[in-house]
């Protein structure tokens, strides 16, 4: 016998008892969006390789290790989208968006794909929930693009929420800090790990976000960004937090808090709650004022952030959050022959197109395996139908929950159902 095919290593298949928490997320998503402005931007899924080379930065863990890049059959190299921004600000520059009120306020949700080591909540497939402001430098826009994302889990019901929040400064006072942190950094090569000694030569802020324990003292003791700002950005993060605090919104100064992609500027958040094992963040994003004049647009500001789905999926089902019940059938028809199926057929579809789940026994079962199947799917009501019924030209139809049985004429079942069921 074949080798039976399993789903590639960092991939899962979404099955139909998950799906109610979806569906959940997606009307959180929809409904969010419109209470907030937002506006749906579908970008494909794939696009030309420099765009993320040049948008997330060639010296992240993005772009050295994790991308999906292959050549096309016209030899060019196209990368499977790892993240949505660079493509969402391709499209601003592409359709002439800037053109349009400002801030654009854009969010997509679609496949993800990251080459990275499958372990709890994190896929080399997944899914994501992104949205993104551009146009305003205001602090208010930081703060909305904040409160979204809070109120996103806060719908969701999660647990313990807060903010852990930082700003990394802009162009002008960054080259400044970064100095000071390589200087501070150059007395702990001994101790910290190979992966952060070579950040000290391409991407010193990601020493800040480095995992390994043996770097974890010496972060702590590295020179805080948030005091080293310039008046500029200080004024900015100043005024961002007196808006958090003016709307009850928990946050924590996290200086250690930099993101994984080149493009930020002065805000950058993450969300926290209750999750699982230490993985407390459920979703992150910032501001990234350069990124479009980047892209070969003109200078745009913009912020915005990105959740994870399937980590947030697994976080409800951790926190045992209640979800709206998959719609079961409505009504169960139990057939005994051909001729009672093709009598079945007409009001099913007559049943179907007022909205009414149904369902009906196939491949000639007996009429006992029929009501165990009935039972199995959680059917609300049974109709018998077979030779007694066709020739009384009358029905049974069983209630499942109660067991109570009644008869009603065929003509009659499609009014009834719409009765009882107040359709």
């Amino acid at each position: 016998m074949a080798k039976a095919f399993q789903s590639p290593k960092g991939t899962k298949d979404i099955l139909p008892e998950e799906q109610a928490y979806w569906r959940m997320i997606e009307q959180v998503m929809e409904d969010l969006t419109r209470v907030f402005g937002f506006q749906r931007l579908n970008t494909p899924i794939f696009e030309d390789t420099p765009l993320f080379q040049r948008g997330v930065g060639e010296a992240t863990d993005i772009v050295e290790k994790e991308m999906y890049t292959f050549k096309d059959k016209g030899d060019h190299s196209i990368t499977l989208r790892p993240e949505f921004t660079a493509g969402v600000m391709r499209s601003y520059i592409q359709h002439g968006m800037a053109s349009r009120p400002t801030p654009v306020k854009l969010w997509s949700a679609g496949p993800i794909f990251r080459y990275e080591r499958p372990q709890a909540g994190r896929f080399r497939q997944f899914h994501q929930f992104n949205a993104e402001a551009l146009g305003e430098q205001d602090p208010v826009l930081d703060f909305e693009i904040m409160d979204m994302a809070w109120q996103f889990y806060d719908r969701l019901k999660f647990k313990n929420l807060s903010f852990q929040l930082n700003s990394i400064g802009c162009p002008d006072c960054r080259p400044q800090y970064l100095k000071r942190l390589k200087s501070f950094y150059q007395n702990h090569t001994s101790t910290i790990c190979d992966d952060c000694n070579k950040r000290l030569d391409k991407n010193l802020l990601r020493l800040l976000d480095c995992k390994q324990d043996q770097c974890q003292p010496v972060i702590e003791k590295a020179p805080p960004i948030y005091d080293h700002l310039c008046d500029d950005c200080l004024d900015h993060f100043t005024r961002l937090r007196h808006y958090l605090e003016a709307a009850g919104r928990t946050y924590t100064l996290n200086h250690r808090l930099v993101r994984g992609l080149d493009y930020y500027t002065k805000t950058v958040f993450e969300v926290w709650a209750e999750g699982i094992g230490s993985q407390n963040a459920v979703c992150g994003g910032g501001r990234y004022d350069g990124l479009i004049e980047l892209l070969g647009g003109k200078p745009t500001p913009g912020v915005g952030f990105a959740a994870g789905l399937e980590r947030t999926v697994m976080i409800m089902q951790h926190q045992n959050i209640t979800i709206p019940e998959m719609r079961k059938p409505a009504v169960y028809f139990a057939c005994q022959h051909a001729d009672a199926q093709k009598q079945a057929l007409i009001y099913i579809t007559r049943l179907r197109e007022l909205g009414i789940p149904c369902l009906m026994g196939l491949g000639g079962r007996s009429f006992k395996a029929q009501f165990r199947e009935a039972n199995r799917r959680e059917a609300a009501y049974t109709v018998t139908l077979g030779d007694s019924e066709l020739e009384s030209g009358s029905l049974t139809i069983k209630e499942m929950r109660t067991g109570t049985q009644e008869i009603c004429p065929l003509e009659q079942l499609v009014d009834h159902f719409k009765t009882v069921l107040n359709c």
